[in-house]
């Protein structure tokens, strides 16, 4: 399935293992209810990847347009979380984040697992790549086992803004990246069959990259507005 809408935003991050059971709960009860609640918010999906040490989580919220993650109704709850919120937060490690306008978004159906790659590029490459998105999306789309590719090309301005809850992170900082390419599979073992052929195409598209990260996640939680209900 495509994305809906024309931006999203991506979030990395792990928990302090005492925090990681009310997490899960936490995020699934309350936060995500209250984030596709928002105007503009059209779906949230939690990912996991046990098998990591380092971004052992990953977020992804898709908006209407980028404006729907620096709106009024976006910042109304960032400046007033949640008693639940405030006590959760602390205990985020190893925050990454970033809205991004979405470039190219191929496929159907919503996969089972994820993979993420954060690029950043030499000098001149990224307006390369904004060109070459499309492309790339349909050659990972033909890749055995894979559902869905999409590009997006990061926006920190939009969200890097000192709210409340930043605040609450205060250990975490919040890495930055140029794009990312996301990548919907039947399953994490079908991913990780291709991540290699993934990486050649990636490499031989000239985009000038400079450093890539990537992991692959497992599906955990999805939730659209018409599922949501959130009260404060």
């Amino acid at each position: 399935m495509t994305l809906r809408g024309n931006a999203f935003m991506a979030i990395w991050h792990d928990v302090r293992p005492e925090a990681e059971h009310e997490y899960s709960l936490w995020h699934t009860r309350e936060h995500m209810p209250e984030r596709v609640g928002v105007p503009g918010f059209e779906r949230g999906r939690r990912y996991v990847a046990w098998n990591l040490e380092k971004y052992r989580y990953f977020t992804l919220y898709e908006g209407t347009t980028l404006d729907v993650f620096r709106s009024s109704a976006y910042r109304e709850h960032l400046n007033a979380p949640t008693l639940w919120t405030s006590r959760l937060q602390p205990h985020y490690l190893n925050f990454v984040r970033s809205a991004c306008s979405t470039i190219a978004s191929l496929g159907t159906g919503i996969g089972g697992a994820l993979a993420t790659i954060r690029l950043n590029f030499e000098s001149g490459g990224a307006e390369d790549f904004r060109r070459g998105a499309g492309t790339l999306a349909e050659q990972i789309l033909k890749l055995d086992g894979v559902s869905g590719a999409h590009v997006g090309n990061a926006e920190p301005a939009v969200t890097r803004v000192r709210t409340k809850e930043t605040e609450l992170r205060q250990l975490t900082g919040e890495d930055i990246f140029d794009a990312l390419v996301m990548v919907e599979g039947i399953g994490s073992r079908e991913i990780a069959a291709v991540m290699s052929a993934i990486e050649r195409i990636l490499a031989a598209s000239g985009h000038l990259i400079a450093s890539s990260e990537s992991g692959i996640y497992d599906l955990a939680y999805a939730l659209t507005p018409g599922e949501a209900l959130f009260r404060r």
